[in-house]
């Protein structure tokens, strides 16, 4: 149960939060995707290459999944390492497994280096040049935790580990990364920081006392209008994106209207941000994870929806 806990596997918001961006960006990889040009010459009425929808495989589709569960899980044991002396000294962390010496520090530093072997040994199944990618994501997922140390911005760190998914999934797709990819990672960037600062809202208190960096702290008391703003750089971004793969299909611009409802909850989380209380704010974290599942079944249908009833 010790490693259970380390690895967070009790608490899978954090692997839906890694999950479903990484699974944006395989279904808009795979749709952005050109189509062999033997369907042309088989077929030559057919709709251009590089416009005709395509699905991503399950193979991609699972890798891809199995691996967002792994590295969140390593990054969980590596974070509890590096906060291992400080863990204690902060109410919502105090139980866990290396800050009530369940575990030892060997352990989760060995936890998450079996993690992350296990993890990049799944891309073999992959294009190689999706294997080097990962060596970034291992890199950023290690680093991360050390940072808080360092710098105000270790949110920005956080979120580049987590979004290293997408710039993979295009080279696993497309053979490299375009501009719509690190549009895609830009936006994500921004949600990530985001929830992250109301996640350290929640214990901005705490890490104050400790000597604990955070964007929580960095923005003071305009953290609640500066998450606003990277979330309305989210929302601009993804619109951007959705346009680009959907507008000129059947679907249109509904994907884009459907960012609508995202608005919506961000406006709810930051109207709970407001009051500054740690587990509202802690609260308004959580309800992020709807944002990463609405928007993975906006994406995932609008792409079945062309496959299925044509491209325009």
């Amino acid at each position: 149960m010790a490693y259970i806990h380390l690895t967070r596997f009790d608490k899978p918001v954090g692997i839906e939060l890694l999950l479903w961006p990484t699974l944006w960006a395989v279904f808009l990889a795979a749709f952005g995707a050109p189509q062999p040009l033997l369907d042309d010459a088989l077929n030559p009425n057919s709709a251009p290459s590089t416009l005709f929808p395509q699905l991503p495989s399950l193979k991609v589709i699972l890798i891809f999944a199995l691996g967002a569960i792994l590295m969140r899980a390593a990054g969980c044991a590596i974070n509890d390492f590096a906060d291992r002396k400080v863990d204690g000294s902060v109410s919502r962390t105090k139980n866990r497994p290396l800050a009530d010496g369940r575990l030892s520090a060997k352990e989760a530093v060995a936890t998450f280096l079996v993690l992350s072997i296990v993890s990049c040994s799944l891309l073999l199944w992959l294009p190689i040049q999706v294997f080097y990618w990962s060596f970034g994501a291992v890199a950023l997922a290690f680093i991360y935790p050390f940072m808080k140390r360092f710098t105000h911005l270790p949110q920005v760190f956080l979120a580049a580990a987590f979004g290293w998914a997408i710039p993979m999934a295009y080279v696993a797709v497309q053979g490299a990364p375009d501009m719509w990819c690190w549009l895609l990672f830009a936006a994500y960037m921004c949600w990530t920081i985001a929830y992250d600062t109301q996640y350290a809202m929640a214990d901005r208190n705490d890490d104050l006392k400790i000597g604990v960096k955070s964007t929580a702290i960095l923005f003071g008391r305009y953290d609640v209008v500066i998450i606003a703003a990277l979330q309305t750089a989210f929302l601009l971004l993804m619109g951007l994106v959705l346009a680009h793969y959907f507008a000129a299909t059947k679907v249109g611009m509904i994907p884009v209207y459907g960012l609508g409802l995202v608005a919506v909850l961000f406006t709810q989380q930051n109207k709970a941000c407001a009051t500054r209380e740690p587990m509202v704010c802690f609260k308004a974290f959580l309800a992020n994870v709807w944002v990463g599942r609405y928007l993975f079944l906006l994406i995932s249908i609008s792409c079945l929806w062309v496959a299925f009833y044509g491209h325009a």
